[in-house]
């Protein structure tokens, strides 16, 4: 959507908003490696809710999401159920027990739970590897914002793009930037709706709650363009959406950074409410979403354009695409813009800090320097920090798909190799460590299958599709852990001991 033309005023808007972001993390900067990216300070329920709902929304959520439904009508309901359906997961079958463990990052919990240093590191490497890749969709998003903003190529953009969310940390610090996560997602809810109300409004739409308005926009989408949006499976099968429903889900209760946000709480009844809340701060934003893809597509067929017309990278940038084809002012525009790059930095950051956690607090401390200081720890996060942002930079430069298609595959990861350990580490006492390395090995192979051999072995792609690969993958996982472990010599009876008293018969805090 690059232009050549810089946009002023969205860019005013923009540089607004980091800049209150900035003086509010300037406030709360820490340099302690307790406050790095491994633990924070209790907020409320309400505020584990909104910072649970503010590194979710990222740019996957917030133009990803509009440009699948776009792109792919009712099958893009699948993103929309499967990440909110992976909280209700969370919150049913491991919140509150991931708070009874009371470590505060993956690796910590594996390593634990696993009693084994092998289980650790490799759940650490895996952290780092699921970063990356949705570090790369978050980038796509940044690099494409910047493009439009600035009027430059789109592979200036990346490289501009990482600087500016490097120098947010460094500049907000570390502590800033999760404390930030409050009011980022008051920004975000602010800046994703009221355009849209204004949008709605102009149609003639009920606007008050535009979420349930537009659906005049898909009648006269079906009734005058023959556009059936609502249609379930017309351009897909019922096992696709499934699949993809499913990996969203279960990967939603394996990623790292939304599963660390359960250690910091002080007990089990704040980690359950704190998914509640975040499940009512993501569910507004998801219930606007589809608005815009279905608007855009209005507009698009009033003007007698062609759908897509544009390609990836106009599809990612729908959201802006419907409140300019609206008619709407270019503050309303900007306000969109501002939103955006507020949900893609804000996940980046928690993101980036989660990966450069795994490494300086489960690998630097243990396999590289023994014994480093705290300040030693600082240290490696940050330089690690930078490594994490170069690697996705370069990868970011390709296209590798969509902003929800690259996030989907980081999901598919996540739900074939983390999620499993979490689930039969606290449900199954008898899981061992054998059991967890085998199900995570196994689960890299299923993620990486289709990507590898996909083009070779088609039946490897239409089993395991690269985006939707823990339908089966998670399901195998579970039962390689319960073989495995059954094999095998089982853990200590003082872990086993543990996870049946301390974790399923600990008294409600």
């Amino acid at each position: 959507m690059a232009n050549s033309v810089i946009q002023l005023v969205p860019l005013a808007i923009v540089a607004g908003m980091f800049t209150l972001f900035i003086f509010s993390g300037l406030r709360s900067s820490k340099r302690q490696a307790t406050e790095y990216g491994f633990r924070g300070s209790y907020t409320g329920r309400i505020g584990i809710g909104a910072g649970i709902a503010s590194n979710w929304m990222s740019a996957a959520s917030f133009l990803g999401l509009a440009g699948m439904f776009y792109l792919k009508g009712y099958f893009a309901m699948a993103y929309v159920v499967g990440w909110t359906g992976g909280y209700v997961l969370l919150l049913v079958l491991m919140a509150t027990q991931i708070r009874r463990f009371g470590k505060f990052t993956t690796p910590d919990f594996v390593g634990f739970r696993y009693e084994s240093d092998a289980a650790r590191t490799l759940a650490a490497l895996i952290s780092i590897i699921i970063t990356i890749i949705y570090c790369v969709a978050q980038f796509r998003g940044i690099a494409l914002l910047v493009s439009w903003l600035f009027g430059i190529a789109y592979i200036p953009a990346v490289v501009v793009g990482t600087s500016l969310v490097v120098s947010f940390v460094v500049v907000s610090g570390a502590l800033g930037a999760t404390r930030n996560q409050k009011l980022q997602y008051f920004v975000l809810i602010t800046t994703f709706i009221l355009p849209l109300m204004i949008l709605t409004r102009k149609l003639g739409y009920f606007w008050i709650l535009p979420q349930f308005g537009y659906g005049a926009a898909i009648s006269e989408l079906q009734q005058q363009f023959g556009f059936n949006w609502s249609e379930p499976f017309a351009n897909t099968s019922l096992f696709e959406w499934f699949a993809l429903c499913f990996t969203l889900m279960f990967g939603t209760a394996g990623l790292p950074h939304v599963l660390s946000r359960f250690y910091m709480v002080p007990g089990m009844r704040d980690a359950r409410w704190g998914v509640v809340w975040g499940l009512f701060f993501i569910a507004l934003i998801y219930w606007s979403a589809p608005a815009y893809g279905v608007l855009a597509r209005l507009f698009e067929a009033r003007n007698g354009l062609n759908l897509n017309a544009g390609g990836a990278d106009a599809a990612d940038m729908i959201v802006l695409s419907a409140a300019t084809l609206g008619g709407l002012p270019l503050w309303a525009v900007g306000l969109l813009a501002a939103g955006g790059m507020s949900a893609a930095f804000s996940t980046t950051a928690g993101l980036l800090m989660t990966g450069s956690a795994s490494f300086s607090f489960d690998i630097y401390p243990r396999l590289i320097r023994p014994g480093a200081s705290e300040q030693d720890k600082v240290i490696a996060a940050k330089g690690f920090f930078l490594i994490l942002a170069a690697v996705v930079m370069v990868l970011a430069f390709q296209t590798w798909g969509m902003i929800a298609e690259i996030a989907a595959f980081a999901f598919a990861l996540a739900g074939n190799t983390i999620f499993p350990a979490f689930l039969l580490g606290i449900w199954w006492p008898r899981a061992n460590a054998t059991g967890v390395i085998s199900g995570m090995l196994t689960g890299l192979v299923i993620s990486f299958m289709p990507l590898v051999a996909g083009n070779s072995i088609p039946f490897v792609s239409h089993l395991f599709p690269l985006t939707s690969s823990a339908f089966i993958g998670a399901p195998l996982v579970l039962f390689v852990m319960f073989v495995a472990s059954l094999l095998t010599a089982p853990p200590s009876a003082a872990i086993r001991l543990f996870v049946s008293r301390d974790v399923h018969n600990c008294p409600e805090e």
